[in-house]
């Protein structure tokens, strides 16, 4: 065997170079399904689904092409799995086939590049890591336009981006529209008669190879958070361009305008679910940015709803990719504001709390692995961060519940962005709220038992209590950060005996989470 080029879960790419570069008659394939991936953090069931059955249908197309693919599959006793992880599974492979070199497509987790490395130099094989063309920022430009940068803000980023590539810049060199960013047009609520009528996302039905997972994931992961109980997910190519097909022509249009709009038991809205595709290179970004600017050209879609849907492509996921390997493996060490070792509570997993957001919300990620951007970082983010939850210990529960959760995407916007963790590396200042905010987000506080007006006593709004206690907790560091001044000074106002009935109940509220129990 000349070359052994390593396939992982979120590597389905059916135009990957180094796919394209394989010789039927002296190279192979190998892929492997194994056990630490899914239970390191138990993954929802559906998550584990969703990756071992895209898995599955790119193995079988590899083969309808003439590849050998060396595929481990995992099966309902683990007492006949090859290995516990990929280097055990893939050591005693390499010594079988005993190849010539080793490529692989660039990993989207540090842990397991370094593992892959740390394998192929035992077995005393060359490894060629190649670049990974889906995404649209090589990672030496990111390298290159970070340098020298006192800031290294999206905005910027994703001015670069777009200028560097031509996305909606007119024959001038402007932007298309004459505005960079029309995310001030995006923020509208729903209103008491909230969304109307809701454009579904489509549903795939489960196919032969795709009801084989999910009846090895019931039977061997039973125990695991989530259930599989009407599992449509796009698990090929042509479902997710399907998939994408449906978003522009349904939801794109009113997309933008309601990006950031919450509605009681609506957790897609006008939102692509393309995340997890997209993820698992079962979706190109091109495709996707293209299909939104045609249907922008074609007057189907308004520029503020196909620019903030390109923002998130060609800005936002380009630039925490960049990040993670910038600043890795550090990064993940991050913890600027001194969390304690605390846990996620007990609710993250089965959404049983009073809380009616946070209720909400786990509904969705409890049913569908899925929750939209507002809910991640500004109710069950906000929670954690409030509550002082460790910001890595958010990420790996992050990571075990949502579909489209892949290191390189959840570290930066779970410890970053949502937690703080990095100090500011990814946002500017910590996203902390109170239980108001939620409200005028349209989070279904007149159905709850908890005010959020009310800072203490039994009605007190959580969020509320957690906020105004986050503020004193951390207000050396808060005062070195300018936009945290406004937020300051209200906690300045209060009278001592407010803040010290404000840390009483707080405290009450943590030793709760501590000890298991529920809100």
């Amino acid at each position: 065997m000349r070359t052994l080029l390593l396939i992982l879960g979120d590597q389905l790419d059916d135009g990957a170079d180094a796919l394209e570069a394989l010789d039927p008659e002296r190279d192979a394939v190998w892929m492997a399904e194994v056990d630490h991936e899914i239970t390191a953090v138990p993954s929802h069931k559906r998550r584990i689904a969703l990756f071992l059955a895209a898995m599955r249908h790119f193995r079988d197309r590899l083969g309808e092409r003439g590849l050998s693919v060396h595929y481990h599959a995992l099966g309902p006793d683990p007492a006949d799995d090859r290995g516990p992880d990929f280097a055990t599974v893939l050591a005693t492979d390499l010594e079988r086939l005993a190849p010539a070199e080793i490529v692989v497509t660039h990993p989207g987790d540090h842990r397991v590049l370094e593992s892959l490395r740390r394998v192929a130099g035992e077995a005393e094989i060359p490894i060629t890591v190649a670049p990974d063309r889906h995404f649209l920022c090589e990672l030496d430009a990111f390298d290159g336009w970070i340098e020298g940068r006192k800031r290294i803000l999206l905005e910027d980023f994703y001015r670069w981006m777009r200028k560097r590539l031509g996305v909606l810049i007119d024959e001038h060199g402007k932007p298309e529209g004459g505005r960079w960013n029309y995310d001030a047009d995006n923020r509208e609520s729903f209103g008491v008669d909230g969304p109307g009528d809701l454009p579904r996302p489509p549903r795939f039905e489960p196919d032969a190879t795709t009801r084989e997972v999910l009846d090895l994931v019931g039977r061997r992961w039973r125990d695991h958070p989530g259930d599989l109980e009407g599992f449509a997910e796009a698990v090929t190519p042509e479902q997710a361009q399907q998939a994408l097909e449906h978003f522009v022509r349904d939801r794109l249009p009113r997309f933008g305008t309601y990006q950031d709009a919450l509605w009681t038991g609506e957790h897609e809205l006008f939102h692509s679910r393309l995340s997890a595709a997209l993820n698992l290179k079962l979706l190109d970004p091109r495709a996707c940015i293209g299909a939104a600017i045609d249907a922008w050209a074609d007057g189907h879609a308004p520029l503020n709803a196909v620019e903030g849907f390109v923002r998130q492509i060609l800005g936002w996921r380009e630039y925490v990719r960049g990040i993670y390997w910038h600043y890795m493996p550090d990064y993940a060490d991050g913890n600027a504001l001194d969390c304690s070792d605390r846990d996620v509570p007990s609710f993250f997993w089965d959404g049983d709390t009073d809380m009616a957001c946070v209720a909400d919300a786990m509904e969705g990620v409890v049913r569908l692995g899925y929750a939209h951007h507002i809910q991640r970082l500004m109710v069950l983010g906000l929670f954690a961060q409030l509550a002082g939850v460790h910001p890595y210990r958010f990420h790996l529960w992050h990571m075990a519940l949502y579909l489209d959760a892949v290191d390189w995407v959840s570290l930066p916007n779970t410890l970053g962005m949502s937690q703080f963790g990095d100090g500011g590396i990814v946002g500017t200042k910590p996203y902390c709220a109170s239980g108001k905010y939620l409200r005028r987000q349209g989070a279904p506080c007149d159905g709850c038992r908890y005010d959020p007006d009310v800072a203490t006593g039994a009605d007190a709004c959580p969020f509320t209590t957690l906020y105004w206690d986050f503020l004193m907790r951390h207000r050396d560091r808060l005062e070195e950060i300018p936009r945290m001044g406004f937020q300051l000074r209200n906690v300045d106002r209060k009278s001592e005996d407010e803040r010290s009935a404000l840390r009483d109940h707080a405290a009450s509220l943590l030793d709760t989470l501590d000890g298991g129990g529920r809100l």
